[in-house]
C-alpha cells in the first residue's frame, strides 16, 4: 500500500530535514560529518535530491549504525524524523553535561593549586621570620619619600577660629552649648542652625573648656571624634559598619592570620567606641541612614555597643580573652553625641529628639560678616580697603564663605604682589574672585521709602535662612461681570494655592468687593517654591492694593498665615525671616500676634511689629484705613 503526503506536509518535511543537517553540522563541524558519514556510507545519501534518501542518511548518522540500507516510504518519514530529533537531543544534553563537569573540574583543580602555592609561600615566610620582600620595601621607601613633602596649611585650617571670641555672633548658643557639657551630668545635643556659622569649631572648643571646669565628667584626654553624616556608609548584613563596628569574617574578611587559621572571628571596633568618654560629633545628623539611626539609639541607651558572629564559640579555647570579652560584654562607648544639621526639628528622627537637648545657632547678619572678614584680615596680616567687608557681607552671609572669598583675593592681592610688603586687598580684588566664582548677591530684593500698586515683600525660610519674596499683582475689570479669573505660579505649591484663595474669601467678606468681577495675575517673582501658608497675608495684601488701587509701602515685609475670616495666623521660621528682612533692607516687618514670643531679643536696625488681623496690616502698609465698598 502506497502512501502519498501533501505538496504543503512535503515542504515542512524538507524544513525539517534541512534544520536536522544544519544542528548536525553545528555539532560536529563540516569536517567531521562528512567523516562520519562516510563511516556508515551515508555520504551519498545525504547529498541526495530525494527527501527520502537524505532521511535515511541522517538516520545512519544519528544511530550510527551503517546496516540501515531500506529507504523510508513517505507515510514514514515523520515517526522517523522524530526518532532522529529524540537522539540529537540525547547527545545535546549528554555534551552539556560533559561540559560542565570538565569546567567543575579544572575550577575545582586550579584551587587547589593555588591553595597550595599559598601554602607553600606561608610556610617559607614563617621560616625565613620575614615578611618584607624588594617589593614591599620599595613602596614603604616611596611612602616615607612622599611624607617628607608639605604643602603650607590650607587657608580653611590656618583661619579656622581658635577661640570663642573668634566665633562671631553665636554668644548665646556658646553659652547654653558650654553649660550643658560643663554640668556633671551632660546632655547629648542637637545643633541647628545655617552652614559656615561655626558650629563644628563651637562644639570642639566646648569640650577643651569643658575639661577644665571642676566637676565636668571629661578627663583632660577625652577624645573629640568627628564624622560626616553625609558620607557615612554601612552595610546591613554587617560587614561594614564604621560608626558603630563589625565582626568580619574570620577568613575572607582580612582578620588577623593567626585567628584566620583557627577560624576565630575578631570584632573591629567603631566610632562609637573610639569616642568613649568624650564628644561624639557627627555633622549633618539629619542625612544619616534612619535605620543606623535607629541602632545608635540603642548604643545611647545601653553605654555599650554589643557584636554577634555566627563563628564565635565561646567554648573554643583559641579565642583571645579580649575577643573573648568583646562578645560577652559588648565594647564601652558611654560618649556625649552631639550633632549638628541645617534641617528643621521636624525632620530630625523625634525619636532622636527626645534624648536630646536643642540648640539654634544664629543666622548671619552683615554686622557679624564684617566682624569675620576683619578678624581674618588681622590673621593673614594684611589690610583691607575700606569697603572690602561691606563687599564681601553683600555677596554671603556663611562665615565659612566670607574667609573663602577673603583668602581668594589675598591670593590674587599676593599674586599681584610677589613680595608680599604692606599688602592691601581692595575691592577690585574681591570683584575678580566672586566673577571667577560666580557668586550672585545675597539680596537683589531691596526695600526703598517708596510706594507701589501690587507689590510687597513676603517672607521665607530656607535652612535657616531668612529670605525676602517679592510678590506682585495686578487686576483688570473681568470681561463679563462675575466671571473674572485668577492667574497664580504653578510652582509656588499648592498650600500657596489655598492661600490665594483664603486670601480672596477675605476681600470678599471683609471689604464687600467681589474679586470674581476682576481678572487676577499673582506673581512670585523668581517662581520660587512656597512651602507653607505663611505667605497669606502678603497675599492678601497684594491682591488687595491691585483691586483697589491702593500703594502699599515698600519698606515693610509680612509674613502670617491668613483665614477666611480675615485673623493672622502664626507661622514658623521668624527669627530667621527678622533677620533675613533686615538684611535685604527692610525697616519694618509685620507678624502674627502669637508669634511675638518668637521675635529674638536686642534686635537693632529693624521694627517688629504683631498684628492680629488683615484691617491692621492695611492700615499699617498703606498708612489708610481698609478700604470697602462703600468707600470704593
Amino acid at each position: 500500500m502506497k502512501f502519498f503526503i501533501l505538496p504543503k506536509e512535503r515542504r515542512e518535511l524538507e524544513k525539517k530535514v534541512e534544520l536536522i543537517g544544519n544542528v548536525l553540522t553545528n555539532l560536529y563541524g563540516p569536517d567531521k560529518l562528512i567523516l562520519k558519514a562516510a563511516k556508515v556510507e551515508a555520504l551519498n545519501l545525504i547529498q541526495s535530491e530525494k527527501l527520502e534518501e537524505k532521511v535515511l542518511g541522517y538516520q545512519k548518522i544519528v544511530l550510527e549504525d551503517p546496516s540501515l540500507t531500506r529507504v523510508p516510504a513517505a507515510g514514514e518519514l515523520a515517526e522517523i524524523l522524530a526518532t532522529i530529533e529524540d537522539h540529537i537531543a540525547d547527545i545535546l544534553a549528554r555534551r552539556t553535561v560533559e561540559e560542565d563537569l570538565e569546567r567543575k573540574v579544572e575550577r575545582k583543580m586550579q584551587e587547589r593549586h593555588e591553595e597550595y602555592l599559598e601554602e607553600i609561600r606561608r610556610q617559607v615566610l614563617k621560616e625565613s621570620g620575614n615578611v618584607e620582600n624588594a617589593q614591599t620595601l620599595k613602596k614603604l621607601a616611596r611612602l616615607e619619600k612622599l611624607e617628607e613633602t608639605k604643602i603650607a596649611a590650607t587657608a580653611m585650617s590656618f583661619l579656622r577660629p581658635r577661640s570663642f571670641s573668634e566665633i562671631v555672633g553665636q554668644e548665646r548658643a556658646i553659652r547654653a552649648l558650654l553649660a550643658k557639657l560643663s554640668s556633671p551630668f551632660p546632655q547629648h545635643i542637637i545643633l541647628y542652625g545655617p552652614p559656615g556659622v561655626g558650629k563644628t569649631t563651637a562644639a570642639r572648643l566646648c569640650l577643651e573648656e569643658a575639661k577644665k571646669r571642676k566637676g565636668s565628667p571629661f578627663a583632660p584626654d577625652a577624645p573629640f571624634v568627628e564624622v560626616d553624616g553625609t558620607t557615612l556608609r554601612w552595610d546591613p548584613r554587617e560587614v561594614t559598619n564604621p560608626l558603630l563596628g563589625s565582626v568580619h569574617d574570620p577568613i575572607y574578611q582580612g582578620a588577623r592570620r593567626d585567628l584566620a587559621e583557627t577560624g576565630v572571628p575578631e570584632p573591629k571596633l567603631g566610632l562609637v567606641t573610639e569616642a568613649h568618654g568624650g564628644i561624639l560629633f557627627i555633622d549633618e545628623i539629619g542625612e544619616l541612614d534612619p535605620l543606623l539611626q535607629n541602632k545608635l539609639l540603642k548604643v545611647l541607651e545601653d553605654k555599650r555597643v554589643y557584636f554577634d558572629s555566627a563563628y564565635y564559640d565561646p567554648d573554643d579555647p583559641n579565642v583571645p580573652k579580649y575577643i573573648k570579652k568583646i562578645f560577652e560584654e559588648g565594647a564601652p562607648a558611654d560618649f556625649i553625641l552631639i550633632g549638628a544639621t541645617t534641617r528643621s526639628p521636624e525632620e530630625i528622627n523625634p525619636a532622636l529628639r527626645s534624648r536630646c537637648a536643642e540648640i539654634f545657632f544664629e543666622p548671619l547678619g552683615p554686622a557679624e560678616i564684617k566682624e569675620i572678614v576683619l578678624k581674618a584680615a588681622q590673621k593673614l596680616n594684611v589690610k583691607l580697603a575700606p569697603d572690602v567687608p561691606e563687599l564681601i557681607a553683600g555677596y554671603t552671609v556663611e562665615g565659612r564663605k566670607a574667609v573663602n572669598i577673603l583668602a581668594d583675593g589675598y591670593a590674587i592681592a599676593r599674586f599681584k604682589n610677589p613680595e608680599g610688603d604692606g599688602l592691601t586687598i581692595t575691592a577690585d580684588d574681591i570683584l575678580e574672585v566672586v566673577n571667577v566664582s560666580r557668586i550672585s548677591p545675597n539680596n537683589l530684593v531691596k526695600g526703598s521709602d517708596t510706594y507701589e500698586i501690587g507689590k510687597v515683600f513676603g517672607l521665607g525660610v530656607y535652612q535657616y535662612l531668612g529670605s525676602v519674596l517679592e510678590i506682585e499683582g495686578i487686576a483688570f475689570d473681568a470681561k463679563t461681570p462675575g466671571q473674572g479669573t485668577v492667574r497664580f505660579n504653578d510652582t509656588a505649591g499648592s498650600m500657596a494655592k489655598d492661600s490665594v484663595f483664603n486670601a480672596l474669601s477675605s476681600i470678599r467678606k471683609i471689604t464687600g468687593i467681589d474679586p470674581h468681577n476682576y481678572d487676577l495675575h499673582v506673581n512670585v517673582v523668581g517662581g520660587g517654591n512656597i512651602d507653607g501658608p505663611s505667605a497669606g497675608a502678603a497675599l492678601f495684601l497684594v491682591m488687595y492694593s491691585a483691586i483697589t488701587r491702593t500703594p502699599l509701602r515698600q519698606d515693610i515685609a509680612i509674613t502670617g498665615e491668613i483665614s477666611v475670616h480675615g485673623r493672622i495666623k502664626a507661622v514658623g521660621g521668624i527669627p530667621e525671616k527678622i533677620y533675613g528682612a533686615k538684611q535685604a533692607g527692610i525697616s519694618t516687618v509685620l507678624i502674627p500676634f502669637d508669634n511675638l514670643k518668637d521675635v529674638p531679643r536686642g534686635l537693632l536696625g529693624i521694627k517688629v511689629v504683631p498684628v492680629k488681623t488683615v484691617e491692621e496690616v492695611v492700615e499699617i502698609a498703606t498708612q489708610k484705613p481698609l478700604l470697602t465698598t462703600r468707600a470704593v
